[in-house]
């Protein structure tokens, strides 16, 4: 018996030894377990009456669905919207905000329904699980229906002929609505409001293509004598009216004081234990979680697992499933098991499954599910009892925007955060005032990065020529220049004072709103023929490379074949293995312009634009559990190039083998150790995760001419990252010290040093020897 955070609130025993899988009792527990608990207590509700005026058939089918009055935020929106403003909702999970936007949307709908609205949401799950919600209402006049990527094409003729509602995602918008718009020109013209949900998933990169999407919106509208007015709904961000305006380009005002109730929240901090307390060596996380996930099922508490990747949610899943294999799901079934109760939902399943899983988990026939944020965003699975979080997920309003999917319903529940190898995790589980009492933080979001801002005012030039008043107007002070260079390579033509778009290529499939390299790349299970999902390039050669052990519905699957040409991964069942793979990369940086530098005396610290270069050069497979490798495979395939943006700092020899004292043997692991823990902890600094930063360090960089570490942006042209560490580096290297410092192994483990993502397999590191250059680092920088 394990004790662990209840639903009821005070701790209650939760099985975790079934008759099919002991405990793992032979474990040392030292460090592992509940390390920190505390209750948020239940907050009461405010709320009005509705209003009177809204039209009677909408208020009857309000009452229907048990809506006899408003939350105060609620009411609010509606006035506001009422009074011509652009809104932005910025209140806690499950506090009503689709009702924020709702009655706007059908109180216009009602009155005349010759008017349109248009519902963008970041996933297609969360689009149709708006969409059911608005049907369930059976309001007259309200004609709803969802399009994305998996609509026949032959129903979206009589949904752009019948719809005044229509439920979509900003891909869908930018790919077929925009360049399309001739087609959608009457639906433009009456077109009322544009609701963004889930808005503070619009960040970075993923952002700014958002915003520059949403911006040839309101060009096209324009054209079309139309000016929506635009809701959006946000998780609790720092600065939700900043964002919101940053993504539309307009004037929002932002509602945050939530008037809705909430039940109390039991939270917990839990460490895997110590498999080596000398080595720092904790239980796989996965395999934690997956005794959690277990635990919790067993109890029939329903309860969903949020893992950091599709590989990961497989695991977790599976872990949970083969320690139930042999428990009955119930007493007068004993043939059905609670394995068959827990599945795993990630992006890259076929749009069936998802459906599949999300209705699963509503009914209750699902217990247990292990998702990756494909299930954060809004999807109604009310009543669970319980989340629990595989690793810190990187930000702190995605953190409490995760946990707020347990009690739903109002009763109290569980939340459980449980802490990965990784120095931020460890960091936040060790002085949990970090994070419970930190503010959520601000979102980025740069529409003006060149690199993203080109490609689609090339979009932009398709749907309707354009000059460069307009240009300027629409997107910006440096987009006439942008435009000059694509009229010089031939793709833009100037005809009076407008440039038109004159190659046969459509714009609009050079650009990939989420940001990510290059196709997607399908996956095929060559034993049936049938397609298994897709994963996109710029992942493909780290995680579906030939050889890799793939896993899918938590059943493992090798690839036989990468094809680059056909965009084929192929992909046999081996039914049982006790082996994963590992890629490993090789990485370049050249400095191509130095943005800014100071000197820290001898030490000079800086942030350039730079062009990295990646190679995966082979894959190592190991052993699951112990990770030892089995074996070294060598690949051959293309390297991938990345502009962006990076911060670094160089420290003569001289200073690392004097005040340092490090032996020149020791330069590079000790620059290699500091590198990756500076990248573990940069995401308290900025709204990102570590798998959004990558780095390099070297004893001897040809560019700088002495010893450097380079952190730099995961995307094309920068996402700012970079720079927030450069503008508070003597803080982010202040809380790097402490973490390696405080770190209780003895010569480098996964929670201070180590890194998941280290394409050399963490070699050489020297623990003691980056706390030796963070010092010296920090005893040179500025007061």
């Amino acid at each position: 018996m394990l004790t662990i955070l209840g639903e009821a609130g005070a701790l209650a025993p939760v099985r975790r030894a079934t008759r099919s899988a002991p405990a793992h009792d032979d474990l040392p527990q030292d460090g592992g377990g509940l390390v920190h608990r505390t209750t948020l207590p239940e907050r009461r509700a405010e709320s009005v009456p509705l209003p009177d005026d809204l039209p009677p058939v909408v208020v009857k089918r309000l009452a229907r669905a048990g809506i006899t009055k408003l939350w105060s935020h609620q009411a609010e929106a509606l006035q506001r919207v009422r009074d011509g403003e652009h809104i932005v909702v910025a209140t806690g999970t499950a506090s009503g905000k689709s009702l924020c936007y709702l009655l706007p949307v059908i109180e216009a709908l009602v009155s005349d329904d010759r008017r349109s609205a248009l519902y963008l949401a970041p996933t297609k799950a969360l689009a149709h699980d708006q969409l059911r919600a608005v049907r369930a209402l059976t309001i007259p006049h309200v004609r709803a229906a969802a399009l994305d990527g998996d609509t026949p094409f032959a129903e979206r003729d009589a949904i752009r002929h019948t719809a005044n509602w229509i439920l979509t995602n900003p891909d869908l918008l930018h790919h077929s609505l925009l360049p399309d718009h001739r087609y959608w020109g009457d639906m433009l013209h009456r077109l009322r409001y544009v609701v963004i949900d889930e808005a503070h998933v619009a960040r970075g990169v993923f952002g700014a293509h958002v915003g520059l999407v949403l911006r040839r919106l309101r060009r096209l509208c324009e054209r079309y004598d139309a000016n929506p007015q635009f809701l959006l709904a946000s998780a609790t961000i720092g600065n939700p009216a900043e964002h919101a305006g940053a993504l539309t380009g307009l004037d929002v005002t932002a509602i945050e004081r939530d008037g809705s109730p909430r039940g109390r929240l039991h939270l917990g901090l839990w460490q895997p234990p110590f498999v080596d307390v000398e080595a720092g060596t904790r239980r796989s996380l996965l395999r934690e979680c997956g005794d959690l996930l277990a635990s919790f099922v067993v109890e029939h508490v329903q309860t969903l697992v949020f893992a950091k990747s599709r590989k990961a949610a497989e695991v977790i899943a599976l872990a949970a499933r083969e320690r139930l294999a042999d428990v009955p799901s119930d007493a007068n079934v004993p043939t059905a098991s609670l394995a068959d109760r827990i599945r795993s939902y990630r992006a890259g399943y076929l749009p069936s499954e998802r459906r599949e899983l999300e209705q699963a988990l509503r009914d209750g026939q699902l217990l247990g599910m292990a998702a990756t944020s494909a299930l954060e965003l809004g999807i109604d699975v009310a009543g669970l009892d319980a989340v629990v979080l595989a690793g810190f997920p990187g930000t702190i309003a995605s953190f409490w925007q995760r946990l707020g999917r347990a009690g739903r319903t109002g009763g109290a529940a569980t939340g459980m955060l449980v802490a990965a190898d990784d120095p931020l995790d460890q960091y936040l589980v060790n002085h949990p005032e970090h994070l419970l009492t930190r503010p959520p933080e601000d979102a980025i979001v740069d529409a003006t990065n060149p690199w993203l801002l080109r490609p689609h005012l090339r979009c932009a030039t398709q749907e309707a020529a354009i000059t460069d008043e307009e240009a300027v107007r629409w997107f910006g002070e440096g987009a006439p220049a942008l435009l000059a260079a694509d009229v010089e390579v031939g793709l833009l033509r100037t005809r009076g004072e407008r440039l038109h778009w004159v190659s046969r290529d459509k714009a609009a499939a050079m650009v990939n709103v989420r940001g990510g390299i290059g196709r997607s790349i399908r996956i095929v299970d060559t034993s049936t023929g049938s397609l298994m999902g897709d994963v996109e390039e710029g992942r493909a050669f780290r995680q579906v490379h030939t050889g890799a052990i793939h896993l899918h519905q938590g059943e493992p699957y090798e690839i036989t074949e990468l094809n680059l040409d056909t965009a084929i991964a192929a992909a046999r069942p081996l039914y049982r293995t006790s082996r994963t793979t590992r890629a490993r990369t090789d990485t370049d940086i050249e400095v191509l312009d130095e943005l800014t530098a100071s000197a820290w005396g001898p030490a000079r610290v800086g942030l350039s634009t730079v062009q990295v270069t990646n190679v995966v050069t082979g894959y190592d497979v190991l052993e699951i559990g112990t990770g030892e490798v089995i074996e070294r495979v060598a690949l051959d395939l293309p390297p991938q190039h990345l502009v962006t943006q990076a911060v670094w700092w160089t420290l003569p020899e001289d200073l690392l083998t004097g005040p340092a004292r490090l032996d020149t043997r020791a330069i590079p692991g000790s620059l290699h150790a500091a590198e990756h823990a500076a990248i573990g902890m940069l995401p308290l600094l900025a709204l990102c995760d570590r798998w959004d930063i990558g780095g390099l360090s070297t004893a001897m960089h040809r560019d700088t001419g002495q010893p450097t570490v380079f952190i730099y942006d995961g995307y094309q042209g920068g996402a700012g990252l970079a720079e927030r560490s450069h503008r508070r580096l003597g803080e982010h290297l202040i809380m790097t010290r402490e973490a390696v410092a405080g770190c209780r192994c003895a010569s480098g483990c996964p929670s201070c040093v180590q890194s998941p993502k280290c394409g050399n397999g963490n070699e050489p590191l020297d623990k003691d020897g980056a706390v030796r250059v963070l010092d010296v680092l920090l005893g040179l920088a500025p007061i």
